[in-house]
């Protein structure tokens, strides 16, 4: 199996595990403390599937190589795989959101749930807030990200099958 195969399936993994904990054990606990794992499943998903289509891009050599890093990524994606694909636009502003949010929660020493939404609070007392919807947005896009990159992988798959040196 190739490697943007193993990542496209840990892809689709950590956005059935975010829908399943948004739609049915959320609803069902309403405990907050789950809100943040949603977000970083979501996270994980797009970091992965964008791993999986930078993967797949290099495979056909239509890529520069890029580092781990979700900066690198980003920017291979934005600058090389975009408009190639014809990406809704949106999905950058929700990449960048996700991750800025996943860190902020990473980093705070504070937060808090109030009004029905899940409040994190930065070192300088700096507020943010998420709610059920935002995250209900953000599943939302992220599965039509994740849905597109199984597409344009799927196109490709029999000459995959067994791997590309045909064993």
């Amino acid at each position: 199996m190739e490697l943007f195969q193993e990542q496209i399936l840990k892809a689709n993994k950590h956005l059935k595990i975010a829908d399943h904990m948004l739609y049915v054990t959320y609803p069902l606990l309403k405990d907050y403390k789950l809100m943040p794992l949603i977000l970083e499943n979501i996270f994980l998903a797009q970091t992965n599937g964008l791993s999986a289509l930078l993967n797949y891009e290099l495979t056909f050599k239509r890529i520069p190589e890029f580092s781990e890093n979700f900066e690198s990524k980003f920017n291979v994606f934005k600058e090389h795989c975009f408009k190639r694909y014809h990406f809704d636009k949106e999905i950058i502003n929700v990449l960048v959101e996700v991750k800025e949010l996943v860190l902020k929660h990473r980093r705070s020493p504070v937060e808090f749930y109030k009004n029905n939404k899940f409040v994190i609070c930065s070192d300088d007392y700096k507020l943010t807030t998420l709610s059920v919807e935002g995250i209900k947005r953000y599943i939302t896009k992220t599965k039509v990200f994740i849905q597109e990159i199984n597409n344009i992988i799927s196109k490709h798959e029999r000459i995959f099958k067994g791997g590309l040196s045909g064993t």
